[in-house]
């Protein structure tokens, strides 16, 4: 029997059309690959509220974590205009009025859709520390206008406070073993491992009301309430923190006034050995006394004035500065930082940033430099001029010009003295960063605060090699265009008996 032509093409478009579906759903199903998008990249926001002034750290990560701890990078950083918050204790309001402008910065960089999933915190450190001390419904009113302030951005606000010396040492030591990977480390597999001996670094902090070392002492520490225990990234740490509370810079050189003003019998006119000949700075006794780091006698005028004339002597200037950092009086000899505080043995290498990088790298002495080389330009710069200083560096700001020769000192002082690196200098790098992300507290803080951050769950896609999937695409459209002849010939080819029978 024969068919008719039409009953012969519809057999054949058929059979073409399963066969081309069967080939695509066996290329579909042969090979395939499951792979997961990148995380939906995460914000989050710390303001460093410091006795001097005030930053704005805004960080990013990616929405996993790495044993509960999050991959954190620094994005933009903003200085805010004027003094620290705690300058503000006469206007309140203006405190908190001083964040806006970094504020508005930080709407400008987070997206839109993150903002208001992006935490901020505020963290004020020895300055409000030292006013909490003077004043503390001063202090609470403060922290209240910051927190308003903040809260009326677009943020998840999550808390504005005052931080106790231990948990400042014991962030920036976080950042600076974090950024240099020492708890973390991508491998070229593009996995996170845990480095194996990892070198963790001790942090070395000088800001304006207060001083922080942080280390991983060699042996257990003695002291309980000296020690932070932390857990990052799955391993837990034990480490020396503690903070010296009025020993920053500018509370050290207060100090030093003080006991200027005190030894020459409250005289009009005392002669500063820091200062450089030429110079001279009037202060009323009111500005001189007006912090609790420096004792306040009973009958002083608050309204007299005192004028230091600099003489030029370094050493002198630093006999002076021996006289305010205690280096001999303790109960825990040899265990002894200075002041009478315990402190274990140093052990490792040490980052110091803040005001040790800064008046380090103005005398060039940063990043390293052997202690001979140290005090000699120190010596050097001390008997310098002030005319000459002026000639010298014209663009340097004459509020921070003045303070280098005793801060130079003072640095030399607690580092060789106080916390005992005579021996072991050459281990102590100058540094304000690392892989452009700034060393301080702020990072480690975040890092710590992203445990408490959801991470967010990566978007699962399936998908094939380009060579397959145009296979695929091929058999599939030309299944579909036979399919479009059968139904053709079906509906438009009029119907016929058969030509030839049996």
């Amino acid at each position: 029997m024969k068919l008719s032509a039409k009953s012969m093409i519809v057999g054949i478009a058929v059979t073409a059309t399963v066969c081309s579906s069967i080939i695509a759903l066996v290329l579909a199903l042969a090979r395939h690959y499951t792979v997961e998008l990148p995380y939906d990249t995460q914000y989050g926001m710390v303001f460093d509220a410091g006795s001097s002034h005030t930053s704005l750290f805004i960080y990013k990560w990616p929405g996993g974590k790495e044993n509960n701890t999050g991959i954190v990078s620094q994005l933009r950083v903003c200085e805010v205009d004027g003094g620290g918050i705690s300058s503000y204790k006469s206007d309140p309001p203006a405190a908190g009025n001083s964040l806006q402008q970094c504020l508005d910065v930080a709407k400008a960089v987070i997206p839109v859709s993150k903002q208001h999933s992006c935490p901020v915190y505020l963290g004020a450190t020895a300055g409000m520390r030292l006013l909490s001390l003077q004043d503390q419904s001063t202090t609470d009113r403060i922290m209240q206008e910051v927190s308003n302030t903040i809260k009326g951005y677009p943020f998840d606000f999550r808390g504005a406070q005052i931080l106790s010396g231990m948990e400042e040492g014991a962030y920036g030591w976080i950042t600076i073993n974090y950024i240099l990977e020492g708890f973390i480390k991508y491998t070229f597999e593009g996995e996170w491992i845990h480095p194996k001996g990892g070198r963790i670094l001790g942090a070395l902090d000088l800001g304006g009301a207060s001083t922080q070392i942080a280390f991983t002492p060699k042996e257990p520490v003695t002291q309980p309430n000296s020690e932070a225990a932390l857990q990052l990234y799955g391993h837990k740490y034990g480490v020396y923190a503690h903070s010296y509370l009025c020993y920053g810079k500018d509370q050290a050189m207060r100090q030093l006034q003080a006991y200027l003003v005190e030894e020459s019998g409250f005289s009009a006119i005392v002669i500063h050995p820091c200062y450089h000949t030429g110079f001279n700075l009037t202060l009323t006794m009111r500005e001189l006394y007006d912090s609790p780091c420096v004792t306040k006698p009973g009958n002083i005028d608050p309204g007299k004035s005192v004028t230091f004339f600099g003489s030029s002597d370094p050493e002198r200037c630093l006999s002076l500065i021996q006289n305010i950092v205690n280096v001999t009086e303790c109960p825990y000899s040899p265990d002894c930082g200075f002041n009478g505080v315990y402190q274990p043995p140093i052990h490792g290498q040490f980052f110091a940033f803040s005001a040790y990088y800064y008046t380090f790298d103005f005398l060039g002495l940063a990043p390293q430099a052997p202690l001979p080389k140290v005090t000699s330009t120190i010596e050097t710069f001390c008997k310098k001029s002030w005319y000459s200083l002026k000639v010298e560096y014209p663009g340097a700001k004459e509020k921070y010009l003045k303070d280098y020769c005793a801060s130079a000192q003072y640095i030399v002082t607690i580092l060789v003295q106080g916390y005992k690196f005579n021996e072991t200098w050459d281990n102590i790098f100058f540094q304000k960063q690392v892989a452009d992300t700034d060393i301080g507290w702020t990072l480690g803080y975040m890092l710590n605060l992203t445990n408490m951050v959801a991470s967010t769950r990566p978007l699962v896609v399936t998908g094939v090699q380009r060579s397959q999937w145009a296979a695929e695409v091929f058999f599939i459209v030309f299944a579909l265009f036979l399919s479009l002849v059968l139904v053709m010939a079906l509906v438009f080819w009029p119907y016929e008996h058969d030509l030839n029978t049996v």
